[in-house]
């Protein structure tokens, strides 16, 4: 037989503030639920590092909370189901069975779900800072029942759940935080397109923003830099051109036309005798973020797209040496260098002690001569020597530091000679 209390009685004030306290106190595990559980600790680490004073104070102080994630939703949902449970029970001795029902429900969805869930979405971080020392108290004393169900939890759904957002999301989230989305974002224009470039530059391939060798300015290694060709040169307006042999998809090196301003274009001076660079040579389907890694290297701003890179058995693209050792060492032919890395470790030991012995001149000596060696390396020497063929690679164009820029940028980058065209 249940107790009734009557009106302005001692139990009967207990029993009101038991009951209220059971309704704030359900309300407060509801609403910590939804706030705290809704946090990533992706969110919480980037708050934590470059929120704003306020948050990542609020930020420091959740972290070690939330870091054992099914631990404490285990230990909300205990406390508020035991809160919930126990309403029902005080109320029946104040009010009758079916009134206790009616006001426990009422209470638990307006006070205990609705208001509380609705406040901890919008402020969920302050109140999570506020109230963590209290959620500290709980988590220690539901541990015995909510420790072994949290680690069953971590064995069935794993251990942690990072929320991190792939490309295509990652796009469309910066693209939300801009301004020109109306969702109140500060990023401008400008930066939301660079911020998706440089997403979408791993997907995009060196075929994808090459020039094609059919619209490259090349020019015959055979040739003579007369009056003509010369002037055909500035009107292109390019600081480095391709120099081919023999047909435009066998490209074998470049020259950069500042080379050419001592040149006088009444002697004719041959192509070859000119100073002429090596040119890197990509597969079409290399990424671009590793053409931009190797353009950032220094030796060429530019490179010639090939379709094929494959040795025929005639010409061996590796040759197996015998170490010392009796270990096999394998060395690929590049630009014709073909060393083991025992023969490159031992020319970068005489370089580096040829660089040594060159008297110091500053700070700076060592790596102005490191590069003019580097500088020189470089340069293709025709000299007595065969021109390169390229029987098993075919050029199908050029790309540059320029188009992969366009590329991060997805905008077109006009010099002054391209300005020059289009007034026209």
């Amino acid at each position: 037989m249940t107790v009734q209390y009557e009106c302005c009685g001692t139990g009967f004030f207990l029993h009101i503030g038991i009951v209220a306290f059971l309704v704030l106190f359900a309300g407060l595990m509801s609403g910590l639920t939804l706030g705290l559980m809704s946090m990533s600790l992706v969110d919480l680490e980037v708050l934590a590092k470059s929120g704003t004073p306020k948050d990542r104070k609020y930020a420091e102080k959740i972290l070690p909370v939330v870091k054992r994630q099914h631990l404490l939703l285990c230990t909300l949902l205990l406390c508020n189901a035991a809160a919930m449970e126990a309403l029902p029970i005080f109320l029946d001795g104040l009010v009758t069975a079916l009134g206790a029902i009616l006001i426990s429900v009422t209470l638990i969805l307006l006070f205990g779900e609705i208001i509380p869930q609705s406040v901890c979405t919008r402020h969920g971080l302050a109140i999570g800072a506020t109230v963590s020392p209290f959620v500290r108290v709980l988590v220690c004393i539901c541990f015995p029942i909510a420790y072994p169900i949290s680690k069953l939890l971590d064995y069935l759904l794993g251990h942690e759940h990072v929320a991190l957002f792939r490309r295509a999301e990652l796009k469309t989230l910066v693209n939300f935080h801009g301004n020109e989305a109306g969702k109140g974002g500060e990023l401008t224009h400008d930066e939301t397109t660079i911020i998706a470039g440089a997403l979408e530059l791993t997907e995009k391939t060196a075929s994808d923003a090459m020039t094609p060798i059919s619209d490259t300015f090349t020019v015959d290694i055979n040739a003579k830099l007369d009056r003509d060709l010369m002037n055909i040169i500035m009107e292109k307006g390019h600081s480095r051109v391709p120099v081919y042999y023999e047909q435009p998809t066998n490209i074998i090196g470049l020259i950069l036309v500042k080379n050419m301003l001592t040149i006088n274009a009444d002697e004719e001076v041959p192509v070859k005798n000119v100073t002429i660079r090596r040119i890197p040579k990509v597969a079409e389907s290399l990424p671009l973020y590793d053409i931009l890694n190797e353009f950032q290297k220094g030796h060429s701003h530019m490179a010639v797209v090939v379709r094929q890179c494959v040795k025929t058995t005639d010409q061996p693209a590796t040759k197996t040496l015998l170490s010392e050792k009796g270990v096999k060492e394998v060395c690929i032919d590049i630009d014709g260098d073909c060393r083991t890395p025992l023969e490159k470790i031992l020319k970068t030991k005489r370089s580096f002690k040829q660089w040594k012995s060159f008297p110091s001149r500053g700070s700076n000596s060592f790596s102005s001569k490191k590069w003019k060696k580097e500088m020189y390396s470089d340069i293709l020497e025709i000299d007595g020597k065969p021109l390169p063929k390229l029987p098993d690679e075919e050029a199908v164009g050029v790309i540059t530091m320029e188009d992969v820029i366009e590329e991060l940028l997805q905008e077109e980058i006009f010099d002054e000679t391209d300005h020059q065209f289009d007034d026209l």
